[in-house]
């Protein structure tokens, strides 16, 4: 008998109205331009469920997409966007004014260099994988959509790729970005692979 497979479409969320700035926990909701986005990037998609971070830019699209399908929305709590501290709300460019390098060490690096006062990458790393593995546990055989954030798509993305953790954010999404994974659950364990990967924009 065939092993089942589990397909999982990760998809980040569209643009969020405020424009451009470090939104960890700041909770903005989508622009009309990124409900489009949204809208166009699960056009013709076919789920079985739909998962969520608890964030508006992510959990409202994502319980208007469900109910339209009749499918059922689970908010996961834990895949909710890593917290950036002191740096929450800022401009790239604000950051770097008031902060110096901080910023370009924390791309470069962000386990030796997280924000001030902000979630350690290792934490956010943890509580994103505990999540990941509950969902595994009980989506066997089905199609999923995730709908969350560029970072916790980063962490699912280098567990699968078993990229060092300082190199997480090497995995860039945009708004609207998608990345697919299949889940073969075997007598040897679950083998996973990364089948697709669009950036977005």
């Amino acid at each position: 008998m065939d092993a089942p497979v589990t397909t999982f479409d990760l998809l980040r969320h569209g643009e969020p109205a405020g424009g451009p700035r470090f939104r960890g926990s700041v909770d903005d909701p989508l622009s009309p331009a990124g409900w489009a986005q949204l809208e166009t990037a699960t056009a013709g998609g076919a789920w079985d469920r739909v998962v969520c971070s608890p964030l508006r830019r992510c959990r409202e699209f994502a319980e208007v997409l469900a109910r339209q399908r009749g499918l059922e929305c689970r908010v996961e709590t834990d895949f909710r966007e890593i917290s950036f501290g002191l740096w929450e709300g800022l401009t790239s460019a604000q950051v770097e004014a008031a902060y110096g390098a901080a910023l370009a060490n924390f791309w470069n690096d962000p386990v030796a260099h997280p924000p001030p006062q902000g979630e350690p990458l290792a934490d956010f790393c943890a509580r994103v994988e505990t999540a990941w593995q509950r969902l595994i546990a009980d989506s066997r055989g089905q199609r999923v959509l995730v709908v969350a954030h560029g970072g916790t798509i980063a962490m699912l993305l280098r567990s699968v790729l078993g990229m060092p953790l300082s190199h997480s954010w090497r995995v860039r999404m945009g708004y609207a970005g998608q990345a697919r994974l299949r889940l073969d659950h075997t007598p040897h364990g679950v083998l996973m692979a990364l089948l697709r990967l669009d950036p977005g924009v």
